[in-house]
């Protein structure tokens, strides 16, 4: 039988609020409400001290033996799970989604992250390249950037029309909603970084000829538009943060602590069991009755260079 799966250490299944990327350099906030007004901010840049493995790595592997558990559970229960990741370049979103998929099943948990658009799927309706990427019943499938990439990079780069423009910002909350009105569960988490920390995880990948390849020259173009993309990444909330599909902020300045966070949000907003299997018992291998194997000299193999 099933065992009920205990609560995840500190739940954060209410919905909450945190700053925006343009509220860390000047203080002002998207939402003038009094409850937001009175939520204390994250801790942002030095004044908070880093992570050590000492405490990440035992919590990081606590964390994804339940993201296994959660896998049985959308295989078993047949949900069809969509996570939007979305963020400021270099934000961290690819390292929390490896870290995410590191020890979950491809055949279940699957990444996407599109290149640009072909000439033909310019002519599409907008939403259909992403729509054919949706998960089946018992998938979950992680979006590295996603439909937003039009409220974004289009927007500020000029790569579509302003009339394209506001028809997405009224097109997009639809189309969410015909996606969970179909069964699908949608998570979107925007991963906010400050400036010193972007300028920071820049030059790094700059001096690292591993890392280079990142650098897109998109990226690169938006280190002299911060202030256009802070500003239309504040536009694309005020249209698209609604009730049924909020935005989730991941204060992303440490990357080991957005990753146990953004994993412990996650679980927490998806009920699920524990179906962990029973222990598996070998059987005995089959007995020899002759077998020859070929000569090894027959068989080409890797050079032992190492």
């Amino acid at each position: 039988m099933a065992k009920k799966v205990p609560p995840v250490q500190r739940p954060v299944s209410k919905r909450v609020k945190s700053v925006t990327d343009t509220d860390r350099s000047n203080g002002s906030g998207r939402r003038s409400s009094t409850a937001s007004a009175s939520r204390k901010a994250p801790a942002v840049g030095p004044e908070r001290i880093p992570l050590k493995n000492k405490a990440y790595l035992p919590e990081l592997s606590r964390l994804q033996i339940e993201l296994v558990k959660l896998q049985e559970w959308i295989r078993h229960e047949g949900l069809k799970v969509v996570v939007v990741f979305e963020g400021r370049d270099a934000a961290g979103k690819g390292g929390v989604i490896k870290t995410i998929t590191q020890s979950l099943s491809p055949r279940v948990c699957r990444v996407v992250a599109l290149t640009a658009p072909t000439e033909r799927e310019k002519t599409q309706w907008y939403f259909q390249r992403y729509a054919a990427h949706l998960p089946a019943a018992g998938e979950m499938v992680l979006f590295d950037r996603s439909w937003y990439n039009r409220a974004g990079v289009e927007r500020v780069m000029g790569f579509c029309t302003e009339e394209e423009y506001q028809e997405f910002l009224r097109s997009c909350p639809e189309f969410e909603r015909m996606l969970m009105r179909s069964g699908i569960i949608l998570v979107k988490y925007w991963f906010s970084v400050s400036d010193a920390e972007q300028e920071r995880r820049f030059q790094a990948r700059i001096n690292d000829p591993t890392k280079r390849w990142k650098l897109s020259p998109m990226d690169v173009e938006s280190r002299s538009r911060w202030l256009d993309y802070s500003k239309a990444k504040d536009d694309m909330f005020a249209h698209t943060d609604f009730k049924q599909a909020p935005w989730y902020v991941v204060n992303a300045d440490d990357k080991k602590r957005a990753r146990l966070n953004c994993i412990t949000h996650l679980l927490s907003l998806i009920p699920y069991e524990d179906l962990t299997p029973d222990e598996i018992a070998l059987p005995p291998r089959q007995q020899d009755t002759g077998y020859i194997r070929p000569p090894l000299t027959d068989q080409t193999f890797v050079p032992e260079v190492h």
